[in-house]
């Protein structure tokens, strides 16, 4: 079975005092990014306008540094790019979408299952008071985890295991993301999630036949469902036993 490790690493809300005297380079690319999001969302988007807050935060964070140095060229290109061990990081689109959906609050606490390169847990980090994050590519988990330190972000907890159980020490969350597309919505995320929570989940048959699900759970715990765009993710895998 693989080992868990749990990582505790960075977020935005409490800079490390060397974070916040670094500046981050390309930022021009991370405005031109920005702008081609909202023109996305603008005219072709199936929920219209991105929220301003979330397009700030992405206006924020060095996508460029939290991928490969091999495709680190075309980080601020709305492209799926590969991170290593079969995974891929989202276009900066699917990122701003799935984070609006979310619909956010400062006083939030976020479960994100696939944790990849720890670009849309760096994101989250802006909007939220507590992002706990979940990687089962232990090496992917860990890299994640070095360099959202590095970054400087503190509000951020990655750790590497089964994303499909959750984290039940620290339910029940106001929000959980999944990146990873799954064949239905699992019972344990359901069961941790608030009443009045809300969850954004590639669910589908296959990798590409996936549809970007949103979840409300009502007050009675009865789920609210609604298809909102057809999409490709890697596929949520399970921990061997």
């Amino acid at each position: 079975m693989m080992r868990r490790v749990l990582l505790i690493v960075a977020g935005a809300l409490l800079l490390t005092a060397a974070a916040q005297q670094r500046p981050f380079p390309r930022s021009d690319e991370r405005d031109l990014m920005v702008l081609t999001i909202a023109n996305i969302a603008a005219t072709s988007g199936p929920t219209g306008n991105i929220d301003r807050d979330v397009l700030q935060a992405m206006r924020k964070v060095p996508r460029h540094v939290l991928v490969p140095k091999e495709v680190r060229s075309r980080a601020y290109e709305n492209l799926t790019l590969p991170i290593g061990y079969d995974q891929t990081i989202s276009q900066p689109y699917i990122v701003a979408l799935m984070t609006d959906l979310l619909d956010t609050r400062l006083e939030h606490r976020v479960l994100e299952i696939g944790t990849g390169s720890g670009y849309q847990a760096a994101v989250l980090s802006q909007l939220v008071r507590q992002v706990y994050t979940i990687e089962i590519v232990e090496p992917l988990a860990e890299r994640a985890s070095r360099q959202l330190r590095e970054l400087g972000y503190s509000n951020v907890t990655v750790r590497a295991g089964d994303g499909y159980v959750g984290w039940p020490e620290h339910a029940p969350f106001d929000r959980i993301m999944v990146t990873a597309g799954a064949s239905h919505i699992p019972q344990p995320l359901i069961d941790q999630l608030k009443v009045g929570g809300k969850m954004v989940i590639p669910v589908g048959k296959s990798w590409n036949r996936l549809q970007l699900t949103l979840v409300e759970k009502t007050k009675t715990g009865k789920l609210k469902t609604q298809k909102v765009l057809p999409v490709a993710f890697v596929p949520l895998v399970r921990a061997s036993s």
